[in-house]
């Protein structure tokens, strides 16, 4: 058990099961409390377990199917609890493991093709093998490399989640790297790994096979051994993905997929992230893959028969709320669409001229209108003009300008805002009702805002703007008003969330940026406290306490000596002396000082509450005296006045602070003490006691 204390909790049952002169392991796992005393190392269990026998029968339980008539526990209990305790890393157990080579063919007789491979089972299996990973890198490695056959079989059920996770780390492509990883993986320059991942595009109809030799090959591109990294941005390994993503007998899925490599070779995004660098840095042996112009080249040579694609699709129709979509655009010309974004970011001249060349990006601007209602093409889509538009080269600027004229067709998709019923497209909107707005009016706001805004630096972009007046005409008639209308700092309503603050990363960043300000903090919470912002019990008290001028007045000048105001009296003896003490400075003090304040009925407070051995402290003591306020304390005090006086009672320590008490030549400052207590949480009691001073008064 997790909690144990002394006299208050029985034995374990557990324990009381090892107390047997004959139990089974079968007894054990049947108890509920097995893994917290596997996670308490308990000597007793440990020692059971480690047993090459037990670790045996565990493993069994993990790769072994069971009838379908077993029993629950067999089937579904027993196999949990086996795979728990391995996972609990318990070194013993897991050296037992590593160390055994029979142990070990029984762990990886799971992969064998003959063997059935639940779904449940193989997350067993996976979480068990990636755990010996974590914790017994070298012995597992070792394994792996003198049975060669293991990857190959491992390749074989990549359809299946479980096993691509054990294949990922197993290639050194995951994120968590280990710092004994380097020298066990150079085995794998030897193998072919990557090839025998990428084949399966072809050898495989399953859309979840594509799907995850496609995650394994993104993620050997975020993170591989130098010896992946290479041949993964070779010439020869692009041309393969893409020949199996170009055959016309293939589903559309392993073009997609395939696609999805290649964009995650050329994507700059991940360079740029400063969490990725961070890991990066990090890393002992893993590289970072980057395209080179070889690459670009080798991708450029499918290009062509690549956005062919762009213009066919299937003949079906896809019923919608607005009409009907014939044919859809499908997510394989999406992808298409998508590489073409990347492939315009990573700022090849030679991409560029071919994609003007092949007219890939007019043909992308066109796809854009066709589909109003897609708003991931028009993501990608917007993505394309802008990095045009940004770019340096003149010349493709002036493809998106004049060949794409994206201007002219803004205007025209602006003019008839509604979707056409006489357009040949294949958006069709509904005969049962009327046609709606298109929707992606907002993209082009963007994109006229963009150019606006490029104009400026760019004489191309003012020229071609400056010679279409009905672009001028619109942009101050529509395009003006629009934006004034969609500016979130002009509307009554305010924001929640400021705009300026969409650019951080993670709630930490901005914890980590914020730059408190302990004294204006400590000054904001008095003040509220002071003016009742805060409504709750302790509002009406200090507005009771207004209203009692004498004890407002009994606070700044109470005359009772130290020595009668000890602490070891009682409440109501307190009490008694405070009446007369009010009575007698209240007549005093209602000639020399005009209204009473607040700040003396808060003192009075704080020192009735000590008194009655309430825990008080103070957040902000200042000394303020009425005008003139000085002399007539000095002509009283030389009168005859009495000297030591207690203007606050001894308060409770705090910390290292000493009680707080103040001599009779100050007993008539004005003190401002405001009341933490139970008003304030706990939490930030520390944050006043930084104002509180060090010394005694």
């Amino acid at each position: 058990m997790f909690w144990r204390m002394t006299g208050l909790s029985g034995a374990s049952p557990v324990d009381t099961i090892l107390d047997k002169e004959n139990f089974t392991l079968e007894e054990l796992l049947d108890e509920d409390e097995i893994i917290q005393e596997c996670k308490a190392l308990n000597s007793r269990l440990i020692n059971f377990l480690r047993d090459k026998a037990q670790v045996e029968q565990l493993l069994r339980y993990v790769v072994e199917e069971v009838p379908e008539d077993s029993e629950k526990k067999r089937s579904f209990k027993f196999p949990f609890i086996a795979c728990e305790i391995f996972t609990c890393e318990i070194d013993v157990i897991l050296r037992t493991l590593v160390e055994d080579e029979e142990l070990m063919d029984l762990l990886f007789s799971f992969v064998k093709p003959d063997h059935p491979h639940s779904t449940l089972l193989s997350g067993y299996f996976s979480k068990v093998v990636i755990c010996l990973m974590l914790r017994k890198t070298a012995p597992l490695m070792n394994y792996v490399q003198g049975h060669p056959e293991i990857v190959v079989q491992l390749v074989d059920l990549i359809g299946i989640t479980s096993i691509m996770e054990v294949l990922i780390r197993l290639i050194g492509a995951d994120e968590n790297i280990y710092s004994n990883y380097g020298d066990a993986m150079q085995w794998l320059e030897n193998t072919d790994v990557l090839e025998m991942i990428a084949d399966k595009f072809s050898s495989s109809d399953s859309p979840e096979v594509h799907a995850n030799a496609a995650e394994i090959l993104c993620a050997v591109t975020r993170c591989a051994p130098p010896s992946l990294a290479t041949k993964i941005c070779s010439p020869s390994f692009v041309g393969r993905l893409f020949h199996h993503a170009l055959e016309e007998s293939r589903p559309k899925s392993v073009l997609v997929h395939s696609l999805s490599v290649c964009i995650s070779l050329l994507d700059p995004k991940r360079l740029a992230s400063a969490s990725y660098q961070a890991f990066k840095s990090n890393l002992s042996h893993g590289a970072l893959v980057t395209a080179s112009p070889e690459t670009v080249d080798g991708m450029l040579e499918s290009l062509g028969n690549l956005l062919k694609l762009l213009d066919t699709s299937a003949e079906n129709v896809l019923p919608t709320t607005y009409g009907y979509l014939r044919p859809p655009l499908g997510k394989h010309r999406l992808k298409i669409v998508e590489f073409i974004s990347v492939l315009l970011t990573i700022g090849s001249e030679t991409a560029e001229k071919e994609l003007i060349r092949q007219s890939a990006i007019k043909r992308s601007i066109d796809l854009f209108f066709e589909y109003p209602y897609n708003n991931f093409l028009h993501h990608h889509v917007e993505n394309i003009i802008v990095s045009c538009l940004e770019g340096k080269r003149t010349e493709l600027i002036e493809h998106v300008l004049n060949e794409c004229d994206i201007v002219g067709k803004i205007l025209v998709a602006e003019r008839l805002s509604s979707l056409s019923t006489e357009s040949n497209g294949p958006t069709v909107p509904s005969e049962e009702r009327a046609p709606p707005r298109i929707g992606n009016v907002g993209h082009m706001t963007r994109i006229a805002n963009k150019l606006i805004q490029l104009r400026n630096s760019n004489s191309t972009i003012q020229a071609h703007l400056q010679e279409n007046t009905e672009w001028v005409e619109w942009q101050t008639n529509v395009l003006v008003k629009r934006n004034e209308v969609e500016n979130v700092y002009h509307w009554a309503c305010g924001r929640p969330t400021s705009l300026h603050d969409r650019g951080r990363d993670s709630d930490d960043d901005d914890y980590r940026d914020r730059d408190y300000d302990v004294a204006a903090l400590a000054n904001n919470l008095s003040q509220a406290f002071r003016y009742g912002i805060y409504s709750n019990d302790y509002i009406e008290e200090a507005q009771g306490s207004l209203e009692r001028d004498d004890e407002a007045a009994a606070a700044s000048c109470f005359s009772s000596p130290l020595a009668e105001r000890s602490p070891g009296r009682s409440a109501a003896a307190c009490r008694r002396m405070d009446a007369a003490a009010d009575a007698d400075c209240g007549k005093q003090r209602a000639g020399e000082v005009g209204e009473p304040r607040s700040g003396r009925a808060h003192a009075l407070s704080i020192y009735r509450r000590t008194m009655n051995g309430v825990p008080a402290s103070a957040t902000k003591i200042g000394a303020k005296r009425s005008p003139g306020s000085e002399n007539e304390h000095k002509g009283r005090e030389q009168a005859g006045g009495r000297k030591e006086l207690v203007g606050i009672g001894p308060l409770p320590q705090i910390g290292s602070r000493s009680s707080w008490r103040k001599s009779g030549s100050e007993r008539c400052q004005d003190w401002e003490c405001e009341l933490i207590g139970q008003r304030i949480s706990p939490l930030l009691e520390p944050i006043f006691l930084l104002f509180l001073p060090k010394t005694s008064f």
